[in-house]
Order: structure tokens, then sequence, then C-alpha cells
């Protein structure tokens, strides 16, 4: 039963790569019970993605008050949303339900969630003083918030969900990877009837998603550009030899992190920290991320340009 649970999981896996060791040792295993579970009785994985979408917005409310049974009560509901977002993703994998619909909430739940939990630390804060004065924070923390969400949380999630997924192209293939492209989306997004309205909603905003990524990545898309014309064997090792140590901190940019940051601030009633660390710490792994694999790109680049 152990040897064929232990399959199972591993056959759940991204790549060993790109899996966090929290997720390995702790999210991935109770997410394959919960797949099994629910796969069971029926359940198809995008119920299980409605179902973290709620737990999302409930950890949002309980994170509004200061209490520390309510901010407990917050950690578990959002620890329950993850476990079920990767249960979603499992079931999918194991199970081959992949649907569009599907793609439209898994994309979807993660920005519910973070939307309510950063508008209710925003309104827990707002009469609350800065340290250290006797002012409050009034309409300023609402500043400070849409910064830490909109400038730093999305880019560097989207940013590091990208990397993640060339990592997966070079070590496994198109088939073994969801790397898009804004051409081929923007081109499914135009072929498709007015009357699709979900599936025009999901492609035209997926388009823009992947464009986003691809202007901030110049020297990585002449790489790739070149290396789909000429895909050599010794620059795909090179790569992967160089993206390799770089998944360390995709995986911090990511959400086991991020939401740590938030349990320990919000449990000693200091969330603006979780905003600072966002906006410090975070930041400048994003940027170091960044500039180390454009220059393993531009590196590639030399090297195919020279063969």
């Amino acid at each position: 039963m152990n040897e064929e649970f232990n399959k199972l999981l591993q056959a759940s896996f991204k790549s060993e790569d790109t899996e966090e060791w929290l997720d390995v040792h702790f999210t991935r295993p109770i997410g394959l019970v919960f797949a099994l579970f629910w796969n069971k009785l029926g359940v198809h994985p995008n119920a299980i993605t409605v179902l973290s979408i709620f737990l999302g917005i409930g950890a949002g409310w309980m994170f509004y008050y200061t209490d520390l049974m309510h901010n407990v009560a917050g950690v578990l509901l959002l620890m329950l949303a993850n476990f079920c977002d990767s249960t979603d993703g499992q079931m999918a994998r194991l199970t081959g339900k992949k649907t569009l619909i599907g793609r439209v909430l898994d994309g979807f739940s993660g920005d519910v969630w973070f939307f309510c939990i950063y508008f209710a630390l925003c309104m827990r804060l707002m009469p609350q003083l800065i340290p250290g004065t006797d002012v409050r924070w009034g309409w300023v923390i609402w500043a400070i918030g849409a910064v830490s969400g909109f400038m730093c949380h999305s880019p560097q999630s989207s940013l590091s969900d990208y990397y993640r997924q060339i990592h997966l192209f070079f070590l496994k293939g198109k088939e073994g990877s969801e790397l898009d492209n804004y051409s081929q989306q923007r081109a499914i997004y135009e072929s498709l009837p007015k009357s699709n309205v979900i599936g025009r909603l999901f492609y035209y905003n997926y388009a823009n998603y992947c464009k986003s990524q691809e202007k901030r990545t110049p020297v990585f898309q002449r790489f790739f550009k070149e290396y789909q014309e000429k895909p050599l064997p010794f620059i795909r090792t090179a790569f992967l030899t160089g993206s390799r140590p770089l998944m360390k901190y995709t995986n911090i940019l990511t959400f086991n992190v991020r939401a740590i940051a938030l349990y320990v601030t919000c449990l000693l009633n200091i969330p603006w920290a979780y905003f600072l660390f966002e906006m410090t710490v975070l930041t400048v792994l994003y940027v170091y991320m960044h500039h180390r694999h454009e220059s393993l790109s531009g590196r590639m680049l030399e090297e195919m340009q020279a063969n």
C-alpha cells in the first residue's frame, strides 16, 4: 500500500527540481490523500478549486481580527485552501481531468485568496497606530497594500511561475510544461466565437499574462527563439545546469515562504511587517533571480551563436 502511494505521489510531482521541500514532505502527501478520497467520491477537481476559493476568502476574514483565536483559524483555513489547491492539480494530473474552466479557476483562486487577505489586513491596520508614533495608519496602509500586492507580489509570483515552466520545458519538453507564449494564446482568443464568453475571457487575460512575462525577459526571448530553431542537446544540458540553482528562488517567491511570513506576522499582531517583508526581502530576491536568469540566457545565446 505504501509503495503504491509513493508511486502515485511521485507521479503527481511536476519534477524534483521544481518541488519545494515543504511541498514534497507535507503539502503533496496530504493533498494526495485528499485527491484519492475525493476521486473515490467522484468529485471533479474543479469543485475542489471552488472550495479552495471559499477557504481562502474565509482566511482573509479571520485575518481581519486581532485576537489569537481568529488568526489561528485564518492560518488553518489558508493551509486547507493550499491543500485543496494541491489536491486539484494532483487529481488533474493523475486522472487527466483537465478542462479550460479548471485552468481559469486555478489561476483565479490564488488571486482571490490574497486579494481578500490584503484587503482584510488593510482594514485591520487602518485604526492602528504606526509603530513608534501616535499616528494611525489610516488610508496610507491601502497604498502600502496596493504596492505590496500589485507591484511586488503579482510580478514576483508570475515570473517565478514562468521560470519554473521554462525549466520544465527544458527538462521534460512541451508535454511536461505549461510554457505558453503570447502570440499563440492571442491567436486562440481571436479564433474563438464571441458566444464563447468564458473561453475568450480566459485566453484574452492569459495572453496578456504571457505577454507581461515575455516583456520582462528580453534576453531569454532572443535565446529561446534561436534554441527553438536549433535545439542543440549540449545547450539544453547547460541551460538546465544553470537554471536548477535558481529554482530555490522561484520556490521562495511563490507560496510557502510568503504564507509562513503571513502566519507569523498576523499571529504576532504585526501584519504591517508582512508588507515590509514582501517589499524588501522578496523584492531583492526577485531582482536577483531575474538578473541571474537573464545572465544565464545571455551566456546560452552566445554559446549558440558561436556554434
